[in-house]
């Protein structure tokens, strides 16, 4: 018998070349993929934090002005002496003392609770934004007004002073015609008469009426930067644009809105002035805040509104277009919201746009006697 010799052969395993090729690529187009996916979950969160923030900051944005502005005209009341120009919404001119340093009545020139200057975009500069200017006094007692009984020179018998205080603004009526100043002293209580000293007396005469006011604000809401800002200093980021319209009536002394108006012709700042027979037509005011989601994105996503008339458009609008007496007229009209003129890119972001309507106080007190 012959014997044999069993060898095993040594086998060697692993990955060939081709193989360690094709692993490659797959791992590559594996983490392209994942990187794709996080890069559009990134983008979308992105975009829904965007559009948070800038629902946030509108709504914000619309609650400020809408606070100031309910209290627009506080405390310019009339005494209700019926068929006589009494109140301060009268006024066909005004005087107004600024003497002071610094200057209390800084930047007053007329006494309309509310002025609308409608905005004028420029092209690669600003997107036409309309400026809103709110004024409105802050006496704790009304502005409740008392007959002057004497002058000598800048000190003023009343039969009482009751509500004024050293550093009031005071508001003098007579007839059409209106001064403000400056409470400088005052008599203590039970001290008859009753008087009170200015810084200046111009339009001071025996039986006109003063009111004191507290003090006098005068503030502008407008859009810089895309911010909103207050008297010129920031107040609420990612606003791009305000669009507003009086609501006015037919007349002075009825509250019923027949249309919603831009802040021109008629109703322009300088036209509106001190011409009471327009500005108490006035009701109430339409405003309309457009916030920015910050993230820009690489195509248009936004466009134009459709209608400027229409009561369902569609793109970016301030409102349909307002419904008065069941028809729809040129002075109905929506605002235009124009964003070109600030940035060319402005159809590559996404907006958010909140409106309400706000009826005015100092309307409600001085029905019954404009």
């Amino acid at each position: 018998m012959k014997l044999y010799n069993s060898c095993s052969k040594s086998v060697q395993t692993g990955f060939s070349l081709i193989e360690i090729m094709i692993g490659l690529v797959i791992g590559l187009i594996a983490t392209l993929v994942i990187t794709q996916v996080m890069s559009v979950f990134e983008g979308q969160k992105r975009s829904t934090t965007g559009s948070a923030d800038a629902q946030t900051n509108g709504q914000i944005a619309l609650y400020n002005i809408s606070r100031e502005m309910q209290i627009a005209g506080y405390p310019l009341m009339p005494t209700g002496k019926a068929n006589l120009a009494d109140s301060p919404l009268e006024c066909t001119s005004l005087t107004v003392d600024h003497t002071a340093s610094p200057d209390p009545l800084a930047g007053v020139g007329g006494v309309d609770p509310i002025t609308i200057t409608n905005g004028v975009g420029v092209a690669g500069t600003s997107s036409a934004s309309d400026t809103i200017t709110i004024r409105y006094g802050s006496s704790v007692m009304g502005g409740v007004p008392t007959q002057i009984g004497s002058v000598s020179g800048s000190v003023l018998a009343l039969g009482s002073n009751f509500g004024c205080a050293v550093g009031d603004i005071t508001f003098i009526t007579n007839g059409s015609s209106c001064a403000m100043s400056t409470v400088t002293a005052k008599t203590a209580a039970g001290v008859t008469p009753q008087t009170v000293t200015l810084r200046s007396a111009a339009g001071a005469a025996v039986n006109a009426n003063i009111a004191c006011l507290g003090g006098w604000n005068q503030l502008t809401y407008a859009v810089n930067n895309a911010s909103l800002q207050r008297n010129g200093v920031d107040n609420v980021a990612g606003v791009v644009n305000i669009q507003a319209q009086y609501g006015v009536s037919t007349s002075a002394n009825s509250n019923v809105i027949t249309q919603w108006v831009d802040a021109t012709g008629a109703f322009a700042p300088a036209s509106l002035g001190l011409a009471p027979a327009t500005r108490n037509r006035i009701k109430a005011v339409r405003v309309a805040i457009i916030a920015r989601n910050s993230k820009i994105e690489q195509s248009a996503v936004t466009a134009l509104c459709s209608s400027r008339t229409a009561a369902a458009p569609t793109g970016l609008c301030a409102w349909p277009a307002a419904q008065v007496g069941g028809a729809v007229t040129a002075v109905q009209t929506a605002p235009e919201v124009k964003l070109s003129d600030g940035d060319a890119n402005w159809a590559n972001y996404r907006y958010r746009v909140y409106e309400t309507i706000i009826p005015l106080r100092n309307i409600i007190w001085s029905k019954g006697t404009l």
